[in-house]
Order: C-alpha cells, then sequence, then structure tokens
C-alpha cells in the first residue's frame, strides 16, 4: 500500500462495503484508476485543482468527466446559487427561471426551439430516442459513439448485463467516417430506423463532410437525426460542435457544460419533434430544480461574455503542439498517438510487441498523479486551466516520455509499474 495514497486506500475498503465498486460512477471508480497508484476520493476542489483525501494536490485534467468546464467553485456559479436557494430548491408548480434557462439555449444552439431538461445525459438520450420513436413510429435506433447507461444504448456494448435480449436488438451500430456502414443499415432495416445518434466527434475528425452524409442520410429515410453533445456542447464553440461543423440537427442532447457541475441535462431540437413530449412520458420529481437552472444560466451567459470556448482551444493547442515535439523527440510514435480536438484531446496508447496499451496507460496513470496531475489519458481542459497549468503539465509530459523510452528500450516495466494493469471498462470508440 502506498503512504501517499494509504488513506484513500483504507477509505475505499471501508466504502466497498455499502457501495458497488466504492463509487457512483464507474469512470471514477476503481476499474479505470490503478489500485495502489492514485488517490480514489477528492475531499475539495478550488480553480484547476483539487486535493485528495490524503491531502495530496494535482491539477485536474480530468474534471468531473468534462463536467466541470469553469473550474472548482467559479464565483459567478456559486454567486447565484446561493441567490437562488434564498428563494427555494424544488417547488410543487414550475418556477420562472425555466423558462430563462430554455431561452437561453435557444438563443445558443442553432437547432433548439424548444427545450426539456433532465439531471444526467442519460436523461437526455433516452429522452431524445423515445421521441425519436414516437414521431417515426419505428423501433431501431443506429448509434455511434457513447450514449449512456441505459438498455436502449448499453445494450449494445459489452456492458449489457441485465438488458433484455429484445432490447439490444433494436440497436444497430456504425462506424465514424464510414458512411457505408451506415448505408448498410439502412439497406438491411428499410423504413424501421427511427434514429441515427451520435457524437459529433470523438477522436477522428469528421472527414468527406461525414455529418452532412449522416444528415442527408436521415432525411432521405425520414429519420431523426440526434446529436449528443454532452461533451462538445459549450465546448467546441457556443453553440457546440454543430455550430462549429454548421449542421443541425433534429434534437441535440445537452448536458456536462450546462452547470459546471451541476447536475443538469436537456433536450432540444425541431418544434414539432419536441411537442411531443406533451405525450411521450419524460418526466422528473427533480426536473425543475433550481439550484442546477442558476447555475447553468451563470454558466452560459460567462461563456458568451468571457469567450471561453477560446481559452480551450487556444489551451489545447499549445498542448497538443508540445506534446507531439516531446513524442518526437523521445521516438515514441509507435507508442503514443495524439487525437481529437484541441478543446477535447486524447493521448492513446498502443499495443506492442512487449507491452500491452493498458500496461502502458497504467504506467502513464501511475506517473502523472505522482507527480501531481490527475488525468486518465483525456485532456478535459478547464476555464481555470491557466498556461502555467500546462506548461507543468508538458513538463511531466517530459519525464514521463523519457521514462517510458527507457522502458521500451530496456523492457523494464515490471521494474517501475508499482500496481496492477487496468482492464477496459468497455470498448465504444
Amino acid at each position: 500500500m502506498s503512504n501517499r495514497y494509504h488513506q484513500s486506500e483504507l477509505f475505499l475498503k471501508e466504502v466497498e462495503k455499502i457501495i458497488p465498486l466504492g463509487s457512483q460512477t464507474f469512470s471514477k471508480s476503481k476499474t479505470q484508476f490503478p489500485q495502489g497508484a492514485s488517490p480514489y476520493f477528492i475531499e475539495r476542489g478550488r480553480g484547476s485543482r483539487v486535493w485528495d483525501i490524503d491531502g495530496n494536490e494535482y491539477i485536474d485534467f480530468v474534471n468531473s468527466l468534462a463536467a466541470v468546464t469553469l473550474g472548482y467553485c467559479d464565483a459567478d456559479v456559486d454567486k447565484a446559487v446561493r441567490k437562488q436557494m434564498q428563494q427555494g430548491v424544488t417547488f410543487s408548480l414550475p418556477h420562472p427561471i425555466e423558462r430563462k434557462l430554455a431561452e437561453k439555449l435557444i438563443e445558443i444552439i442553432p437547432s433548439a426551439e424548444m427545450v426539456r431538461f433532465g439531471k444526467n445525459g442519460s436523461d437526455a438520450t433516452a429522452g431524445a430516442i423515445r421521441l425519436a420513436r414516437a414521431y417515426t413510429r419505428r423501433d431501431y435506433v443506429a448509434v455511434c459513439g457513447y450514449h449512456g447507461w441505459q438498455d436502449w444504448y448499453i445494450g449494445s456494448t459489452t456492458r449489457d448485463l441485465g438488458v433484455p435480449k429484445a432490447t439490444k436488438e433494436l440497436t444497430l451500430k456504425f462506424q465514424y467516417n464510414h458512411i457505408e456502414s451506415l448505408d448498410a443499415l439502412f439497406s438491411q432495416y428499410t423504413d424501421k430506423i427511427a434514429a441515427v445518434i451520435m457524437e459529433p466527434m470523438n477522436v477522428e475528425w469528421p472527414e468527406n463532410n461525414f455529418l452532412q452524409q449522416v444528415q442527408n442520410i436521415c432525411r432521405k429515410n425520414g429519420t431523426v437525426f440526434i446529436l449528443d453533445e454532452m461533451v462538445t456542447g459549450f465546448r467546441f464553440a457556443d453553440g457546440g460542435a454543430q455550430e462549429y461543423f454548421n449542421i443541425i440537427p433534429d434534437l441535440t442532447c445537452l448536458g456536462k457544460g450546462m452547470g459546471n457541475g451541476y447536475p443538469i441535462s436537456a433536450v432540444v431540437g425541431k418544434r414539432d419533434i419536441m411537442k411531443l413530449m406533451e405525450d411521450v412520458f419524460f418526466s422528473f420529481t427533480f426536473g425543475g430544480e433550481t439550484l442546477s437552472m442558476a447555475a447553468s444560466l451563470a454558466v452560459l451567459e460567462k461563456y458568451q461574455k468571457e469567450n471561453v470556448t477560446k481559452r480551450f482551444y487556444d489551451l489545447g493547442e499549445m498542448l497538443i503542439q508540445n506534446l507531439k515535439k516531446l513524442i518526437e523527440q523521445y521516438s515514441l510514435e509507435r507508442v503514443i498517438k495524439l487525437a481529437g480536438h484541441p478543446a477535447w484531446s486524447f493521448i492513446l496508447f498502443q499495443d506492442t510487441e512487449t507491452y500491452t496499451s493498458w500496461e502502458l496507460k497504467t504506467l502513464y496513470m501511475q506517473e502523472m498523479m505522482k507527480h501531481g496531475v490527475l488525468i486518465f489519458g483525456i485532456h478535459n481542459l478547464s476555464y481555470a486551466h491557466t498556461e502555467e497549468d500546462v506548461h507543468y503539465l508538458l513538463s511531466v509530459y517530459d519525464g514521463f516520455c523519457q521514462l517510458l523510452s527507457d522502458v521500451m528500450k530496456n523492457k523494464t516495466l515490471n521494474k517501475v509499474l508499482l500496481c496492477t494493469p487496468l482492464k477496459p471498462l468497455f470498448k465504444v470508440r
């Protein structure tokens, strides 16, 4: 047991007795953070930094799975929440702030004509799928990317335990940037596909007008085109990837960056489809909870006033260009690949003749966290990150690349890896 993470290790053992995996979220659990080489519980955060229960400080590039976009304890968001708290949190009838926030989303998101709110991203994606099925009177759904925990989607992954076979069979997968794979589904399931739902971008940039091609196929076949903008929304541009790539979906699913850590999501889209929410059952006791809405309103106003997404791009571009130089300097091009958009980039480890990508990723996480960087291979930038934070991250990358180069040359991973290698949660990309 590492002294650095002593309290985390002890706490995890106790928590696992009453909470499966010791976490409410798979991606925040021991399945994604190597035991003995990483913290498991964060006590507090401020700005770009967090502190674990052992008192270790980190620059955070996970940022609650990209949900914290402005930084922890953002002063403007906290002020708005405190003000709303004086009025109350959840009421017996809707509160006027619902209208204000809906109007703000319609102002910002190009495809938004009407709005309904949820609490998690899975609420929004599941609601959009139910809407599409109601609108088209069809059952099948084509998916590309990650779309949450509910049966309709998760049944198409290896994490399908507990999902009925009949439900699994209604979800069809296609490949990003391979329009032929989507064409094949429409040929096989003629007049049966209710919706195509996809992340507008993840690790790959769209090629050959891929997003436009998907939209055209949907229009041709009377299928609802849904963009899952959980991460890209308010990160690629204020209006999301649809603004950035100039594409207008029928429905859009939003979350994460809407509330800077407060639980809120939304389905937005064309009026004729959204009006079906009057008949489709999409209802939550806490759907109109006002603290998250106050937070979201403050977040969106800050995006508009302070050009937050430009900060994401500028810091991300600086990070990517300098990290590329380090990878070349240490001749690691065959081991490490960089992918994604500057505002949301990925470091991807490749299988080698000697080591698996997961062994190398585990070493990476061990070393990064040992040097005060909380990360798991994705650069989830926040507005609170500074150039100094990125320079420090690059200095830690420099040390790691030097270590990895030595490991690859001398085959010494077993000497420097101090924990059991991670295993994949499930693969969707």
